[in-house]
């Protein structure tokens, strides 16, 4: 377990770049027994989920990034489908609404944490603002920023300030008991095209392509550079980026449910223990069923 925290954890940002990361990485385990391995880790999960829930003190956000195909969807519903619905909220973002450019660019993400007790999960999150408008920087006028009326405006020390909200808006929730943790899904050029393909080919799943995911995939080498940037700039030993591979979904879901079940883990989560008045009442509780 620790082997697959330790070899895709961002730790030292100071060197990180995405090309030393192999994105058909399996970290020397099998296919064969993948499976069994997942059903396992859920398990595990599933039980350390119940005492998050009871202990009530912290909440587990999970955020996951990553270009298109690369299996945000399968990874979500594969890692989080033997723990209890009640204690689990998943959010989809979408491209801001009117109502969301009338606010601070992380206003809607704010609104879609999760309580104490229970497991969040941002299917794509704030990190979108320094993604896409990094590529797509006339995206940023949509937000009405006061003496930012032309691309020409956004420069370096725009980014600087937004990574620094970024980690500042990390910072407090981690000071108020969530736990982040953040999954950048590291997809190959040539898997993404692959996959594509597929999609293409099958009419069941027709539904999740458009041809502006052709048009993004022409910026490829933007969007690695501004996803290099941002983990660099806002992974932090309170709240850090894990690139894991995604060329192979079954590693890809393995690596995932280790390392969220690894991190419930580092909470040292207990039970609440009652007082003893209350615990009294307990025993004349059980005293007054037994004798019925």
């Amino acid at each position: 377990m620790k082997d697959i925290i330790n070899r895709f954890k961002i730790s030292n940002t100071k060197n990180f770049s995405l090309d030393k990361y192999d994105t058909g990485d399996s970290a020397g385990y099998e296919k064969e027994t993948a499976d069994e391995l997942l059903v396992d880790l859920i398990k595990d999960t599933a039980k350390l989920q119940t005492e998050l829930y009871a202990a009530n003190g912290h909440s587990l956000l999970i955020i996951f990034q990553a270009m298109d195909a690369a299996g945000k969807d399968s990874a979500i519903a594969h890692t989080m489908s033997g723990l209890n619905p009640q204690g689990c909220q998943v959010y989809s973002f979408k491209q801001p609404t009117s109502e969301d450019y009338e606010h601070d660019f992380l206003w809607r993400h704010y609104k879609a944490l999760p309580e104490r007790g229970r497991i969040g999960i941002h299917n794509r999150s704030h990190y979108e603002n320094v993604l896409v408008t990094k590529v797509h920087p006339e995206f940023i006028l949509k937000e009405n920023i006061p003496g930012i009326t032309k691309v020409k405006d956004i420069g370096k020390k725009f980014w600087d300030k937004r990574y620094e909200s970024i980690r500042n808006f990390e910072k407090h929730l981690s000071a108020n008991g969530t736990v982040i943790v953040k999954f950048f899904l590291h997809l190959s050029k040539d898997e993404q095209k692959k996959r594509f393909l597929k999609r293409i080919a099958d009419p069941e799943k027709n539904w999740k392509f458009s041809s502006g995911d052709i048009q993004e995939r022409q910026l490829w080498g933007d969007y690695m550079k501004a996803y290099e940037i941002a983990i660099k700039q806002t992974s932090t030993n309170d709240n850090p980026w894990y690139v894991v591979p995604a060329d192979k979904k079954w590693f890809t879901r393995i690596a995932i449910s280790t390392i969220i079940l690894q991190t419930l883990k580092d909470m040292k989560l207990e039970y609440p223990v009652l007082p003893k008045e209350e615990m009294e009442k307990l025993e004349d509780t059980k005293r007054i069923l037994e004798k019925e």
